[in-house]
């Protein structure tokens, strides 16, 4: 029969597609002829406002798909909804919104999701013996600007939740930012591990890691942290009526990668030329820590909102009992210009870190101006490295080893690749892949190469050069005819290099 052993992916146009694993033919069953249309209900929608950046959640007898929503465009945005469609129909089972999370029904003809809530664009995760799905969630439209969000916004914005895989009804969030006006939205898949706490005993636990450096360890069933977390007092900035929190969560109970407070004297360049510059740019700044909220004067986010952690999400040595992070350490500078042009929308488009320029947020007072705090010759103003690989040990809680992950063979000053393998650590985007015969693979780096590490001390083993640079995490399988166990990794150009796969 048709489509007895199926696939099912999502595309970037927002679809929902199965076909027939044997044979690649749509299976006809599903949904309108083996597709479901993923924009139905959110009204408004051009194309690069909305789109699918993950893959589609098996959860049991239901595929769970999320969305992302794009980041800095304007107040009215689709909506983040999240949905459950059967496996075999493709009819809808339930709608979480997180704008009207009681309604699990598809709105009404002529209605739709609640506009411009909180999205979830990472991978998910799902425990079949718990029947839950754990959803990174990220924040609501506009990202930086919260002056209009809502109630149900601030509980769910930069969140971890977990809805029942039947019927989608909530069991608990945890959230990890207040108010996020950093785009410290959750970026990766959440772990499930068996954390060891006291006594002996293991904890069903959930662990994700944050653009803003930060590892939460979270009970599987109540959402509770198994590690400290406090809650540290912040500063405002200047923007009225902004619902500014005084406090924000820290994990300080796990270590936080890529997230040290900056000085002067972390300043950094390849010449005392550059670095002196980086000191002046520095010291123009406001900067007040981790939390340093964008107003109307120039500010420094560090780590900004491409980490930290970003995609990549953990892996996992449940034998040895190690968790393994890769980052990046690349700060922002942001200011909100005043704006008297609140109808002009920016594009949606992912250029905006890229010092575009003033890009409009659309129905806010304000344009945003951001770019990366770089030297003049190209390079981040902190000293290296700009990216690392860390196994941290979960009995201690503690950084096992960590080592600086990538060179500058591929890259390099004002553009110039330097063709030299100093392993000075540049950021890092794909995550890792961990093996039971202790080793540590990734991919995700500016140079042209997948490695492996020994997971016991960080020692890197092998490299393998690739055509371009890669964003993915590897995977691993074992062929059935050879008995030989493969890595299978994409390659298709590295965010920051002008190099692309075919």
């Amino acid at each position: 029969a048709n489509c007895q052993r199926r696939l099912l992916t999502n595309t970037i146009d927002a679809r929902l597609i199965a076909v027939d694993a044997d044979t690649g033919a749509f299976c006809q069953g599903f949904g309108n002829d083996g597709q479901v249309d993923l924009k139905a209900g959110l009204g408004d929608v051009p194309d690069s406002y909305y789109q699918l950046s993950s893959a589609p959640l098996m959860a049991g007898t239901t595929v769970v798909v999320g969305g992302r929503v794009a980041d800095n465009v304007q107040t009215d945005m689709p909506g983040g909804v999240i949905r459950g469609f059967d496996v075999i129909s493709g009819q809808m089972r339930w709608a979480f919104d997180p704008g009207n999370p009681q309604d699990k029904q598809a709105p009404a003809p002529g209605s739709t999701y609640v506009r411009s809530t909180p999205n979830s664009w990472a991978p998910m995760s799902y425990d079949a013996a718990m029947n839950t799905v754990f959803l990174p969630m990220g924040s609501s439209s506009t990202d930086i600007y919260g002056v209009e969000r809502t109630k149900l916004d601030h509980t769910y914005g930069a969140s971890i939740l977990a809805v029942d895989a039947t019927t989608g009804a909530e069991k608990w969030v945890f959230q990890t930012v207040h108010n996020d006006l950093w785009d410290f939205d959750l970026p990766m898949q959440p772990s499930l591990v068996d954390f060891p706490v006291a006594d002996g005993k293991r904890v069903p636990a959930v662990v994700i890691g944050t653009k803003a450096g930060q590892i939460y360890v979270l009970d599987r069933a109540t959402g509770k942290p198994l590690t400290q977390v406090d809650e540290v007092p912040v500063k405002a900035a200047n923007i009225p009526n902004e619902p500014y929190s005084p406090t924000q969560p820290k994990s300080v109970g796990m270590p936080q990668i890529g997230a040290q407070t900056l000085t002067e004297s972390d300043m950094w360049g390849a010449t005392p030329y550059d670095q002196l510059l980086c000191r002046i740019d520095f010291k123009k700044m406001r900067y007040d820590g981790l939390y340093t909220a964008p107003g109307t004067d120039l500010s420094l986010s560090f780590p900004g909102s491409l980490g930290g952690m970003n995609w990549g999400s953990i892996s996992t040595d449940p034998v040895h009992g190690f968790i393994f992070v890769n980052d990046m350490r690349l700060g922002l500078w942001v200011q909100m210009v005043p704006s008297a042009n609140k109808g002009q929308a920016a594009s949606g488009g992912e250029a905006l870190n890229t010092g575009m320029g003033a890009v409009p947020l659309k129905g806010t007072p304000y344009a945003v101006n951001k770019n990366r705090f770089l030297s003049v010759a190209g390079i981040p103003c902190q000293a290296p490295p700009f990216g690392t690989l860390s196994a941290i040990d979960l009995k201690t809680r503690k950084i096992a080893w960590q080592v600086p992950v990538g060179t500058v063979e591929d890259t390099g000053p004002l553009g110039i690749r330097m063709h030299l393998p100093i392993p000075i650590g540049l950021p890092t985007l794909g995550g890792t892949l961990s093996t039971q015969g202790g080793l540590v693979f990734i991919a995700g780096t500016q140079d042209f190469y997948l490695r492996a590490y020994d997971s016991g001390n960080g020692k890197e083993i092998w490299k393998a050069r690739l055509p371009v640079g890669s964003q993915g995490g590897p995977m691993t399988y074992v062929s059935p005819k050879t008995g030989k166990q493969y890595i299978v990794v994409t390659a298709g150009g590295a965010r920051q290099s002008p190099d692309r796969g075919d």
